[in-house]
Order: structure tokens, then sequence, then C-alpha cells
């Protein structure tokens, strides 16, 4: 699949009437992401298309990508020692497995390999995420609900 310019304006005027604050269409190596809402302007990963979004009149801050897997950039923070918990995938990240239950973690608790830290929601699935280190949880870096990227960290620990 893949769009040409007028194709992506068309889309995103379409987009402009509606509700919908994010859309994601993808088909294998192609992925085309579109967000409303993002101050920051137009991100967009593809030179080839970049000049002619960039002077693209949109009606509502709107965020481009053409995405890429890359490396996220880390915290200065970030102590070298700690082990990150990278999403796997777009979705919405949930801390518990429903919205009166208590979290699968919280900052402190003792992981294991193969313990279940969180959930990811793509598409309608829910995704268990599991921790791939024994240790003890530093950070969570991601509030309940909100949405993350392929790659964004979600979680530090310290390993045992």
């Amino acid at each position: 699949m893949s769009l040409d310019l007028d194709e992506i304006r068309e889309l995103i005027a379409a987009l402009n009437k509606t509700d919908i604050a994010e859309l994601v269409l993808k088909q294998g190596d192609f992925e085309l992401t579109v967000r409303r809402g993002v101050v920051s302007g137009a991100a967009v990963t593809n030179p080839a298309i970049a000049a002619p979004i960039a002077n693209f009149p949109v009606v509502a801050p709107v965020e481009v990508a053409m995405a890429e897997p890359t490396t996220p950039p880390t915290s200065a923070k970030a102590d070298r020692r700690l082990v990150e918990i990278t999403s796997p995938m777009v979705g919405t990240f949930y801390r518990s497995p429903a919205p009166d239950e208590p979290p699968f973690i919280d900052v402190g608790d003792r992981v294991q390999v193969g313990q279940t830290v969180c959930i990811i929601e793509a598409m309608k699935l829910m995704n268990e995420l599991e921790s791939e280190v024994s240790g003890e949880i530093v950070e969570v870096l991601v509030q309940n609900a909100q949405p993350v990227e392929y790659g964004q960290v979600l979680m530090r620990v310290n390993p045992a």
C-alpha cells in the first residue's frame, strides 16, 4: 500500500470532519499514522514527502509519520544498569487487567521472568506484556490508558 500526496490530503481532510483522534494504516512495510491535537506539528520520517506536507495547511494540528522503527530517546536519568521494558507495538497501555482491579505491578514491586507487567491494547486485542528480567520495578513511565508507540520505554527494572 502506498498513498500519494493527494490521497493523504483527502484522508486528513476527512479526519478533520470527525472525532477520530488517531488513525494507523499498516500493510506490509508501509505504515501511516495520523494524530489529531499534537502541538509539536508534523513529524515525517520519509523525506520524499516531507516538503509537500510541511507546506500543507490543516485545520487542526496533525502529526503524520511514515514509521520506520527507531530507537526511542533515552532519559538523562536513565541508569545504565537498569533494564528498560519497552512496548512491542503501538496501542493503549493498561496497568491492570480491569478498571476495578489493582495494577499488575507498582514501583518497588519485585517481578520475575514471565510475570505480566501490563496490557497493551491494539485493535481491540488485549496483549499481556511479560517481563523478560527478574528484579525490582524502579520506574513506571506511562500513565494508565495512555497511548504508547512501538519501542517506547514503559518501565525500568533494576535486575536482580
